[in-house]
């Protein structure tokens, strides 16, 4: 799944930096926390590598 928004691209870069240990979990909150406990490592890779280039800020809902 790739990411709808550069908010969502980046929380999941967070959250896979997390699950990778290269970042404390504990430092983590709202999406990219959800993110983490929901998601594997493969699918918050995907996610994270989507490009930003054509993305808006922020998806609508």
């Amino acid at each position: 799944m790739k990411a709808q928004s550069k908010a969502q691209q980046k929380a999941a870069g967070a959250a896979l930096s997390a699950k990778r240990g290269e970042s404390d979990p504990a430092d983590l909150q709202g999406a990219s926390r959800d993110m983490y406990d929901t998601m594997s490592e493969s699918e918050l890779e995907d996610m994270a590598s989507t490009s930003r280039k054509r993305l808006p800020d922020r998806a609508d809902d």
